[in-house]
């Protein structure tokens, strides 16, 4: 059985695809959504094994959306779109299928059957590896000529420096040889969130948000530190702000 989400901002967009699937017996649809950050929020609550994810919509798009979430997090998806031009853009985020609107019906069984494929894959994938590793408990970091071991509760942000990244550590820094983007996967989603291509935060450490006319934002840490957040990962950011409060750490 797969658990699909449908996320389109168009009604009637939205109903049909949720009406083609309602014929299809290894398919439960468990919600539909309407925007991309309340579909995030569900996601990050309750992960669904596939994703009918349409790619225009107002404030976090599909494409977004997708990048908002770790890679090895994100569901099963088949994108939904009236343009041809994000193919390259969807496929890079490893997206099964893409289906133009409107859809025709033949597509729509070859995409199912390409997501049934790919959902197998993962499931071998999980049936028979080694148990993961928990999240990083601290980081490695060369000092001179000691190794130091830093607790990932004492870093602040990380700031990406290339192939490299600085963890910020009250006054000191300390450059460690793990890009951003792999580090991201990582940490804790529910402690450390991307905020920018160039920076990760500890979500404990916001005290403030101020938002900016073009959907960016500037949050400051208690520290006093202020960070750009980018309107890609602002709504990610303000789910997991909102989730922390309701359960802290």
């Amino acid at each position: 059985m797969m658990r699909a989400l449908v996320i389109d901002d168009e009604p009637l967009a939205r109903s049909g695809v949720v009406a083609r699937l309602r014929g299809v017996p290894d398919v439960e649809v468990v919600g539909e959504h309407g925007d991309g950050a309340s579909a995030l929020a569900a996601i990050a609550a309750r992960p669904p094994d596939l994703l009918f994810l349409d790619v225009e919509m107002p404030a976090l798009d599909g494409m977004a959306l997708l990048a908002a979430l770790p890679a090895a997090r994100r569901p099963v998806t088949i994108l939904l779109t009236a343009h041809e031009q994000f193919a390259v853009q969807a496929f890079a985020l490893s997206v099964v299928d893409y289906l133009l609107k409107p859809v025709d019906e033949d597509r729509f069984g070859e995409a199912l059957q390409r997501a049934r494929q790919a959902l197998a894959v993962r499931r071998h994938a999980v049936a028979t590896q080694v148990a993961p590793a928990p999240w990083l408990a601290r980081f490695t970091v060369r000092y001179g000529s000691r190794l130091l071991f830093v607790p990932v509760e004492e870093v602040a942000w990380i700031e990406a420096s290339g192939d490299y990244a600085t963890l910020h550590v009250g006054e000191r820094e300390y450059l460690v040889r793990e890009p951003l983007h792999r580090l991201v996967t990582l940490l804790d989603p529910a402690r450390f969130l991307r905020v920018h291509r160039s920076a990760i935060v500890q979500l404990e450490l916001v005290s403030e948000l101020r938002t900016l006319g073009n959907r960016d934002a500037i949050i400051r840490l208690r520290d006093g530190t202020a960070l750009r957040a980018s309107r890609t990962y602002i709504d990610a950011l303000l789910a997991a702000l909102e989730r922390q409060q309701r359960h802290p750490a």
